[in-house]
């Protein structure tokens, strides 16, 4: 999840949402955003869906365990 500004000159900046780091800077088309954000690994993001996972995990092994 981006947030897209337009600048004064016409140019476009975008941000995560997720981390608020700055993507990019200065682009001049949305195209070029959308290849920018397609790049961006997000590191919060990403720990938030490992976590996640392992929440899963530990919650099926949990389960069995019972079975």
């Amino acid at each position: 999840m981006y947030s897209r500004t337009q600048n004064e000159n016409g140019s476009y900046d975008t941000r995560c949402l997720y981390c608020f780091m700055t993507i990019a800077s200065a682009v001049e088309t949305e195209k070029e955003l959308d290849q920018m954000e397609a790049r961006h690994i997000c590191p919060e993001r990403a720990l938030a869906e490992l976590l996640e996972l392992g929440k899963a995990i530990e919650s099926r092994s949990h389960r069995a365990s019972l079975s």
